[in-house]
């Protein structure tokens, strides 16, 4: 009888534990401890994180650094820059050290580049003009940029009577071409460094991309993630700082790329119509300017400021091309 009893009872526990079992299966609940979880045994794709996918901009850097008409251009960039900041790093000459004498002498051992009309060291000047005009390039488009992305983002969040007054005011500009606008207002300037030209172009600079900025606002303030966080009860300025500018500021700086380029395009023409900067400043500008009356019998003068622009100003429009073309998902 007793045998019995134990034997019920030893059946009554193994079938209380398949049962404890099938319930810690069913449940979630942990294994005991230095067991093995049957989920992760042998499971594809160990040490991932399932459900975390790439965002636009690493897919974008991605592409971006596999493609040669971006490496090529930022490579290119990175070196005027380099030489704008630090000439004295590719020259240990004086570009004010000179001597007439040797005026408009052709390219040659002792000078690479020749020597300019006021008999200096033509690679040395023209090393130094870089600063000017890439220096007047960045800055003029940053604080645009910043201009830009501040009024286009209340613009196209808010809307109303801001956003018509802005508009008004965009459409002025608009009907002012860049280059006359700068020349009429430049003539009237007595002073012309590169503070002066840099606040001129950023008057005339900062619309196109507003009314672009505004456009990317409009295209995101009504999406599912920001009334999903206007439902949580987020903040205008929140929401604007977290969920609309990161989305929206891309083509901004997709243009602002290509705009660096075109600013410096600009300020060298403004120094060769002669109401640019002006000596004793050093720009590729002015040495063009300079370098037209000579052309035939020195052509040396001509060609190696304008080379160098060329290129430059070439790297910041095939860049942003290249970063445009790796952030919209419909070019590739």
């Amino acid at each position: 009888m007793s045998e019995t009893r134990q034997e019920t009872e030893e059946t009554q526990r193994s079938q209380d534990g398949a049962t404890g079992a099938h319930l810690t299966r069913g449940t979630g609940a942990e294994p005991p401890p230095g067991s093995t979880p049957a989920t992760t045994r042998g499971a594809p794709g160990q040490g991932e994180q399932p459900g975390k996918g790439r965002s636009l901009t690493a897919d974008a850097w991605r592409e971006l650094r596999r493609n040669p008409l971006f490496i090529i251009p930022m490579l290119a960039i990175l070196l005027m820059v380099v030489v704008a900041a630090f000439p004295q790093l590719f020259t240990g000459k004086d570009p004010r050290n000179c001597d007439l004498i040797t005026s408009r002498q052709p390219p040659s051992a002792e000078h690479w580049f020749g020597v300019d009309l006021q008999g200096c060291d033509y690679y040395t000047t023209v090393l130094y003009g870089a600063r000017p005009s890439i220096t007047i390039g960045i800055v003029t488009t940053a604080s645009a940029a910043l201009i830009a992305v501040f009024l286009g983002t209340l613009a196209g969040y808010f809307g109303g009577w801001f956003d018509i007054i802005l508009s008004r005011i965009s459409d002025i500009f608009f009907g002012l071409p860049f280059i006359l606008g700068a020349l009429v207002i430049l003539t009237v300037l007595d002073n012309r460094g590169i503070g002066t030209v840099s606040l001129v172009l950023i008057l005339l600079g900062w619309p196109t991309m507003t009314r672009l900025m505004r456009s990317s606002v409009l295209g995101n303030r009504d999406a599912d993630y920001v009334n999903a966080a206007r439902a949580l009860g987020a903040s205008d300025g929140r929401i604007m700082l977290r969920h609309v500018l990161p989305n929206a500021i891309t083509p901004v700086l997709v243009y602002a790329t290509v705009t660096v380029g075109i600013i410096i395009s600009a300020e060298a023409v403004l120094s060769f119509l002669g109401v640019g900067l002006e000596l004793p400043n050093i720009s590729w500008g002015l040495q063009i300017n300079v370098a037209q009356s000579y052309f035939l019998d020195s052509p040396h003068l001509l060609f190696f400021p304008a080379i160098l622009l060329s290129i430059t100003v070439l790297s910041f429009i095939a860049l942003g091309d290249a970063v445009r073309d790796a952030f919209d998902p419909k070019l590739r």
